[in-house]
């Protein structure tokens, strides 16, 4: 397995706290140049100097596994792979050193992209007075939830504080919010056939009502939700306003993840949830038993466990739909998602479809080493009138292998030979041998040979190849 290198994470955080080699050499105790070689990992860290760096830039030590750098590189990697923008290959090692030498500028080409690829897909070219290219709004408020990490201590305090005043066990939550809300702000609950609609809030009246296709745990969400409407919409706003969103969808899109995620923090509160995701080793279906939760409900809270003084296992979450859309994307542990492409179809997110109400389990390793222990499951929401095929989607979850001995999935595998190896997206995986491939990764040239047939379904040149061609 590849060596993790932190070097370039030190030097991004250095960078931000505004502080010299010279200045943070002092405060660790060792030389200048002694750091500049850490900073080009030429020179190992040992444990103790890793503890210092971590109170010295006062952050943890999950903070220094470098999950951003390893982001930023794959995007770069897939941007310049892009053969809309003709470009020749870039060696990996460029694309390394681009992200460790210049992590802003780096983002810049992101943006940039970005906004090319928006441009590209709406010829009529969305743009502000100012000039300011718009985001798909769907991507904005994707940027918005991944760049804070899927945490939010705003809307933690705020449902702590309405919690602490329903003062109910998660067997009475539902009855004790639809309380709250006739109470305190006049509102009746009714249950009945809503047709289409699953929930249905009229302020005149002062009437929520649900579907009664809803189940029970999804009732008592959409109660939370609308109590938070109510009582947290000023900490929503401030958290909103910060991020200056490029158009009123995007603003509206931020809106609700908020306040989804407030309704999750008030139905399973922060500290007694992580003590019973660390009690019952991060069981997802345990914890949606214990809670009163579904499935995704328990998993998506699992995933906003980064609060810096009490941080759980730090997980990323996704949900995919049967065609391989994603719609729901977080990645506190890391892991490179691509953007702009599908999934590894030998990744056990699309296995899961197979097997509904099953958890799958997969330890996945990536081209650069990267290993996570992977879980899968797949979910049907309800319909609304026969006939109409139910909305299946895949939850899945995962953490760096180094912490799979907390979860219980990780039980009865033989961690290090049960690794599969799979890649970010075909286009983007430079494994020879896949017969899953459905693509030829986009930097090699198609090696066709009508007298041979080999397991992958594509066969290429090695990449020297074509380095070698281009300088020829």
């Amino acid at each position: 397995m590849a060596r993790p290198l932190i070097g370039r994470t030190i030097r991004r955080l250095r960078m931000e706290k505004g502080l010299t080699q010279q200045a943070l050499a002092v405060r660790l105790g060792i030389s200048a140049s002694y750091l500049n070689l850490i900073e080009h990992d030429q020179r190992a860290v040992t444990a103790s100097l890793l503890i210092k760096l971590g109170e010295t830039l006062s952050v943890d030590l999950p903070s220094l596994s470098g999950s951003k750098e390893r982001q930023t590189e794959a995007g770069l990697r897939e941007v310049l792979s892009d053969p809309l923008l003709g470009l020749e290959e870039m060696p990996e090692g460029e694309i390394a050193t681009l992200a460790a030498s210049a992590p802003n500028a780096a983002r810049a080409m992101l943006a940039l992209y970005r906004a090319w690829r928006v441009a590209r897909e709406d010829a009529s070219g969305i743009a502000l007075p100012t000039g300011r290219r718009m985001l798909l709004p769907t991507e904005e408020a994707r940027d918005f939830f991944h760049d804070r990490a899927n945490h939010f201590h705003q809307l933690e305090n705020i449902a702590e504080q309405i919690g602490g005043e329903l003062r109910a066990s998660p067997a009475e939550m539902n009855h004790a919010i639809a309380e709250r809300l006739r109470r305190t702000h006049g509102l009746t609950v009714h249950v009945g056939p809503l047709g289409a609609s699953l929930r249905r809030y009229d302020p005149a009246s002062r009437r929520l009502d649900l579907s009664e296709s809803l189940p029970r745990e999804s009732r008592g969400f959409q109660m939370a939700f609308q109590l938070m409407l109510l009582e947290a919409r000023d900490v929503v706003e401030s958290v909103v306003a910060p991020a200056e969103p490029s158009s009123q969808e995007a603003a509206s899109l931020i809106r609700l993840g908020l306040l989804n995620y407030a309704a999750a923090a008030l139905l399973m509160p922060y500290l007694p949830f992580l003590e019973a995701a660390r009690e019952l080793r991060h069981e997802v279906e345990a914890l949606a038993a214990r809670f009163g939760v579904s499935f995704e409900q328990a998993a998506h809270r699992l995933s906003t466990l980064q609060r810096p003084d009490a941080r759980g296992v730090p997980f990323f979450f996704l949900r995919v739909d049967p065609a391989g859309n994603v719609d729901k994307r977080f990645s506190a542990a890391g892991f490179p998602f691509a953007r702009f492409g599908g999934s590894c179809p030998k990744w056990i997110v699309h296995q899961a479809f197979a097997t509904p109400a099953t958890t799958r389990v997969q330890v996945a390793q990536l081209p650069d080493g990267a290993t996570f222990l992977t879980f899968a499951r797949a979910i049907a929401s309800p319909t609304t009138h026969w006939g109409e095929p139910p909305p299946v989607h895949v939850v899945a979850m995962g953490c760096d292998i180094g912490r799979a001995s907390e979860v219980v999935y990780a039980d009865g595998i033989d961690l290090g030979a049960a690794a599969v190896g799979i890649g970010l997206s075909c286009r983007l995986c430079e494994r020879a041998e896949c017969r899953s491939r459905a693509f030829p990764p986009l930097e090699h040239r198609l090696a066709l040979d009508p007298n041979e047939d080999g397991a992958s379904p594509w066969r290429f040149e090695p990449a020297r190849r074509l380095v070698a061609d281009a300088k020829g």
